[in-house]
């Protein structure tokens, strides 16, 4: 679930197109038929409606915060790296944290998607860039 809820809300930004997002949840209802939450997301057309779903049935006494993080930054990584416009970007990073679920939210380094544009009010190009890539590569080895 960790997965397919970092390309939910990755659509729900336009971050991901939703071929992108059908595609990777094509490949882990195929990897895991028997799971009936997959298969409810198969038939969810809805991208709201899908992380709704996604955020309501996760347990979070077993999610696995590494690898939801992991996932979400490289995806993000790719996404800051082809955009030429930090403003568009931070603007993007604000939405996506708040779609994450509320338990997720509050966590580093999720929390800091909340707060990594401020520096871009006062001109600070350089101090948002530097949010965000050590947001990033929280969870490099």
């Amino acid at each position: 679930m960790e997965e397919i809820l970092v390309f939910a809300i990755l659509l729900y930004e336009e971050l991901v197109t939703k071929d992108e997002y059908n595609k990777r949840l094509d490949e882990l209802f195929l990897d895991h038929p028997e799971n009936d939450d997959l298969l409810y997301l198969e038939w969810e057309t809805d991208t709201n409606k899908a992380i709704t779903y996604i955020s309501t049935h996760i347990d979070y006494n077993t999610f696995d915060y590494e690898q939801f993080g992991k996932i979400l930054m490289n995806k993000l990584k790719v996404c800051y790296k082809n955009c030429s416009d930090i403003k568009c970007f931070a603007g993007q990073m604000y939405g996506l944290w708040e779609r994450l679920p509320k338990i997720i939210q509050d966590r580093e380094p999720f929390f800091a998607l909340c707060y990594a544009d401020d520096p871009l009010s006062w001109g600070d190009e350089q101090q948002t860039r530097r949010i965000y890539e050590d947001i990033f590569s929280y969870f490099e080895d």
